[in-house]
């Protein structure tokens, strides 16, 4: 990303957190830093280390990397086996980035988590009032607790006539690597696939271990329950 060093009066920050929202996240802080000719950082934090995340996790991770070098990131920065909260390392990172604006996105929370666990926003608030927050509107469109799929596995995609095989076997035959999340009740290997695909991120639907076409599926989860938990 170029940027203008006569206009560094401006630094944002990107926080991501796993999910399919990351991707869009980043993008909107691109094209706001691309706007103001600044630098723009991507930070993303968790309370385990970096290599025992698991398949589903190391995957989100790899894509958002290859989103800052496509786009020329300043740094992307990962906090990993991090005890404190979140907002304290994102409010020390910001200051030592001299940050002036953050984008995190902001999914339903419910009044029990408000309570247990404070609110995200207003901590950021009270540690860094000097920098603007950007709050952009996610939905978890994939659940892993107690929802529609399990939790995702490394996976690859083979080539086969007009369709696609999964496999968890990586060999030299492999077209492409992700992340697998099997439906919930069946004993096949049904789901969605998702994974990068000319620099772009795909949901694909497997049917019994099987992908008919590279089409696009938008995955859309009843999320009332989760609102009114």
């Amino acid at each position: 990303m170029e940027t203008n060093k006569g206009q560094y009066d401006e630094s944002i920050l990107v926080c991501v957190h796993y999910g399919p929202n990351g991707a869009r996240l980043i993008k909107r802080g691109c094209k706001i830093a691309k706007m103001l000719g600044c630098p723009l950082y991507i930070l993303t934090v968790d309370a385990k280390p970096f290599d025992e995340m698991d398949a589903e996790k190391s995957f989100y991770v790899e894509s958002w990397k290859q989103l800052a070098e496509d786009h020329n990131v300043t740094e992307f920065i990962i906090r990993e086996n991090e005890k404190r909260p979140v907002a304290k390392v994102i409010a020390e990172v910001a200051r030592e980035k001299h940050v002036t604006q953050i984008i995190l996105g902001q999914t339903a929370q419910s009044r029990w988590e408000q309570i247990t666990k404070g609110s995200l926003i207003n901590t950021l608030l009270h540690d860094i009032p000097f920098v603007d927050l950007h709050i952009i509107s996610v939905t978890r469109y994939i659940r892993n607790e107690n929802g529609q799929f399990q939790k995702g596995i490394r996976a690859y995609l083979v080539k086969d006539g007009d369709s696609y095989q999964l496999t968890f076997k990586h060999s030299h035959s492999v077209d492409y690597e992700g992340i697998f999340f099997k439906e919930q009740g069946t004993d096949f290997d049904n789901g969605i696939f998702k994974f990068m695909k000319d620099k772009e991120m795909f949901t694909v639907q497997v049917t019994d271990g099987i992908v008919k076409e590279l089409k696009k599926v938008e995955v859309n989860l009843d999320l009332e329950r989760e609102r009114k938990s």
